[in-house]
């Protein structure tokens, strides 16, 4: 197997929204960002994955040295070794792997988050950053485009914690701050109980409030001149936007006993429409 084969089939079993976008792009990019996506993925699995948080410490160490190894020219794992033509091609910072890297090694030290505050600083990290290298990629002319490609990040991360509430309890974590459980009366205990009060739907209804203003905030700073070449951003935006309102349609209480997800043939669709008619905000 090739690295190349290796992080197409990483990406492929995810079932990604991530994925169905990277089928539009021109060869060398496709290839470019399914590499960065299994980065992601192999980093993540080892928080995921790996029950004891020293092995997992000690793996996200080894990591760094890879991501060393990769800028030395010495890659030695498939996905490193699939990254290392494209660092130079679309000039990927070693310092935003390290981010990553950083973000992940979080879920390690923290299960909660007192305030939106500092749960952006772990959003920054394992998304925001993603965003921007994905940017990197895609290309753009306007260095604006970083911010719109960081902003969108965010909003994809909260998407997904907002979908993931009851499966991140299950890990023994809630990144939902406390500042919000305290305002609208909604006890851990709860959460972690999986208990569907009106309480707790208010607060995911405010959750899902404040990931679509980060969705519109990425719309309205992503310049004109580069919307076509950040079309798959934008296409992944359609269907993590869908995600949420599916959420919210069926009821936001709902998340803690059911993982919400999109038909494979659904996200195809609407990576297809956005890829060919447009984003609409």
């Amino acid at each position: 197997m090739t690295p190349d084969q290796y992080c197409e089939d990483k990406a492929a079993q995810s079932g990604s929204s991530f994925y169905y976008s990277f089928r539009f792009l021109k060869e060398e990019q496709r290839r470019a960002i399914t590499a960065l996506y299994a980065f992601c993925r192999e980093v993540d699995d080892v928080v995921d994955e790996c029950h004891d948080p020293n092995v997992a410490a000690a793996k996200l160490e080894w990591w760094r040295g890879e991501v060393d190894k990769l800028y030395f020219g010495t890659p030695e794992h498939p996905v490193t070794r699939a990254l290392k033509p494209h660092v130079v091609a679309f000039d990927l910072p070693q310092a935003w792997f390290a981010e990553i890297i950083d973000g992940m090694a979080m879920d390690l030290e923290f299960a909660r988050y007192e305030r939106y505050a500092d749960l952006q600083l772990y959003c920054h990290r394992v998304a925001g950053v993603v965003g921007q290298l994905s940017a990197q990629i895609f290309g753009y002319t306007d260095r604006a485009t970083l911010k719109y490609a960081h902003e969108l990040g965010i909003a994809f991360q909260l998407t997904n914690i907002i979908r993931d509430v009851g499966e991140d309890a299950r890990r023994g974590r809630i990144y939902l701050p406390v500042e919000d459980l305290q305002r609208f009366n909604v006890p851990a205990a709860d959460i972690q109980a999986y208990k569907e009060t009106e309480a707790f739907g208010q607060m995911m209804a405010f959750q899902i409030e404040r990931a679509e203003q980060h969705y519109r905030q990425a719309w309205e700073l992503l310049p004109a001149a580069d919307r076509k070449a950040q079309r798959v951003g934008l296409a992944m935006a359609a269907i993590y936007r869908a995600t949420l309102a599916e959420i919210k349609r069926d009821g936001a209480a709902k998340v803690l006993n059911q993982r919400l997800s999109l038909t494979p043939v659904r996200k195809l669709w609407l990576a297809w429409k956005t890829w060919t008619f447009g984003y609409a905000p």
